[in-house]
């Protein structure tokens, strides 16, 4: 899953370049509007576009080139004016995030857009189905009672079918639901319990790496 990330501050695109990177995501980075434009020819699933570059403006860019391909894309800029937000949000943005920002916030509203998106909004792997529209896990149809904290760990899971899902991104994704520091520990008690939950052998460890759920 590609996501084109548009930003001229270097240090900004690759520490982002890196995060992604850990949590699965294949990061394509333009500092320039024009490299961005060849960029675009690949098969984008989203753009995270700043709005001020050395070459041109985002939000011109986006209704020349991105509206009409139908791509999500949220808006990353210094400015955080009201105006400029709603102007954004009425172009047709998914979202709207202003510098100076948390890498993982970013993350978390991308794997919302993803889920959002989702075309298919069950899935299956042998007897559970995850259900993302009502965010219920099923087992042979019926409910199976998680958490909170549980269904984010299973989603994103699911969200990465026959991906890994390393332990670092599990512990990106999960710290904002905890309100409390989280470890690798953390990570292993909520698979424990996940598993004796499900009752089932879907969920695979891969040594030292994280886990991963492969579709049958």
């Amino acid at each position: 899953m590609k996501i084109l990330l548009v930003e001229d501050n270097v240090t900004i695109a690759k520490s982002l370049q890196y995060a992604f990177h850990k949590n699965n995501y294949e990061l394509l980075s333009a500092l320039t509007i024009n490299a961005a434009l060849k960029l675009l020819t690949e098969d984008i699933a989203l753009v995270i576009l700043d709005v001020t570059l050395t070459d041109g403006n985002g939000f011109d860019f986006y209704l020349k080139n991105i509206k009409s391909k139908n791509i999500p894309t949220i808006f990353l800029t210094a400015k955080d004016e009201e105006d400029n937000i709603v102007k954004g949000l009425n172009m047709g943005a998914e979202d709207y995030i202003t510098k100076p920002f948390s890498t993982k916030e970013l993350l978390a509203r991308v794997n919302k857009i993803f889920l959002r998106n989702k075309q298919k909004s069950i899935i299956e792997v042998k007897d559970i189905s995850f259900d993302f529209n009502k965010m219920l896990v099923l087992k042979n149809k019926e409910i199976v009672e998680l958490t909170p904290l549980e269904i984010q760990i299973l989603m994103l899971l699911f969200l990465n079918i026959n991906k890994v899902v390393t332990r670092n991104a599990i512990l990106d994704n999960i710290w904002h639901i905890t309100g409390n520091d989280v470890d690798n520990h953390t990570v292993t008690v909520y698979l424990k319990r996940i598993r004796e939950k499900l009752n089932t052998d879907i969920i695979k460890t891969i040594k030292g790496i994280g886990y991963r759920i492969d579709e049958e």
